[in-house]
């Protein structure tokens, strides 16, 4: 098995509440995604085959880091988070939050519910997410070389789900620490993946960048 190097895409547009407005790179986030592109080559980081989502956020972000042309998978694409925080209040009450700070208790209760499949009509289940996240991390790990993996941050939070067993709490806490443009690395150890790095934003540690250390 090839290692995986995961990156959480750059800040988005902060701004929206639908999934279309979200699906943008805000002047921020292209500006991380080229510190981070500057990082990985100043340290000599090699990443013979590169993959992205289809979003365009990912297309934008792996643009800003000019690591070629990447190979665009939609099973990299992060869930409908806006989608289903509408479904959760036509069907449950709950109303989208209006202030950034009301997500930390407003997305574990979105996981919750779409684990639980009590969200009807959801644009899939929770289980289908989790499937095409294994299918195509399995295929690029059997795959000859490092990968490097540009998506977002609910697919990365799964991913550390399946590797630390976690519940859904654990994973939704996970997925709102989760920076933008942060490197998450997947290593093989023995006959599995095992996380070795988690939450990596070095190209944003000098003083005068940790502004940029952006959550949402």
């Amino acid at each position: 098995m090839a290692h995986i190097t995961l990156i959480r895409h750059g800040q988005a547009n902060t701004q929206a509440r639908d999934e279309i407005s979200y699906d943008r790179l805000s002047d921020l986030g292209h500006r991380q995604a080229i510190w981070l592109g500057e990082h990985l080559r100043a340290s000599a980081n090699s990443h013979p085959r590169v993959f992205c989502g289809t979003l365009r956020r990912h297309r934008e972000t792996a643009e800003g880091m000019a690591v070629g042309d990447p190979v665009q998978d939609e099973r990299l694409n992060e869930l409908e988070y806006f989608t289903l925080a509408k479904l959760m209040e036509e069907q449950h009450g709950l109303p989208m939050p209006v202030e950034r700070e009301e997500f930390v208790s407003h997305l574990p209760q979105v996981f919750s519910a779409w684990h639980e499949d009590k969200l009807e009509g959801a644009p899939e289940t929770f289980e289908h997410f989790e499937n095409r996240i294994t299918d195509v991390l399995t295929e690029i790990a059997a795959g000859s070389g490092p990968g490097l993996v540009i998506t977002s941050g609910g697919l990365i939070a799964v991913v550390m789900r399946q590797m630390m067993r976690l519940d859904m709490e654990a994973t939704a806490h996970v997925a709102l620490a989760i920076m933008n443009t942060s490197m998450h690395r997947m290593y093989p150890i023995g006959d599995r993946m095992s996380p070795v790095l988690f939450n990596a934003v070095p190209h944003l540690e000098m003083p005068d960048r940790h502004f940029a250390q952006t959550h949402f």
